[in-house]
């Protein structure tokens, strides 16, 4: 599977909250102007782990050690090429404090967790994948 395997997301929870942002309003984008987790494309051949640890440092200035992450599961992709992976970590208050947003997106907060199982402009495929892991699945 691991050839297969193309993005994953991370849901970065602090205090009952969800590190999110909204991103850019593009229409050459996937899911445009929508709430989303820190995350992105695989690069190279990183391990899925190497991957969500990269993009959370790229776009929010967060760096992680690995063992940092409490929950790993395997879905398929956005677009259904290949395979994504979903994270879960928690998060620190100084490093809330210390992020350093990225140009990609238009701002980031921490949102409450059923505001964003709530929200119309969640992307629905992070909504399921968080309730699944909230559910204990």
């Amino acid at each position: 599977m691991m050839e297969a395997f193309t993005a994953c997301k991370l849901a970065y929870i602090f205090d009952g909250q969800l590190l999110v942002y909204l991103r850019d309003d593009f229409a050459h984008i996937p899911f445009p102007n929508m709430w989303d987790f820190p995350g992105g494309v695989r690069e190279g051949d990183e391990t899925p782990e190497q991957c969500v640890l990269r993009e959370l440092e790229e776009e929010f200035g967060i760096k992680l050690e690995e063992s940092r992450l409490i929950y790993k599961k395997i879905g398929v992709n956005f677009n259904n090429t290949g395979h994504s992976y979903f994270f879960v970590a928690e998060g620190k208050a100084e490093e809330i404090a210390a992020i350093q947003f990225s140009e990609e997106g238009q701002y980031w907060q921490l949102m409450n967790i059923p505001d964003f199982l709530n929200h119309p402009l969640a992307i629905d495929r992070l909504k399921i994948r968080l309730k699944v892991y909230l559910d204990g699945e």
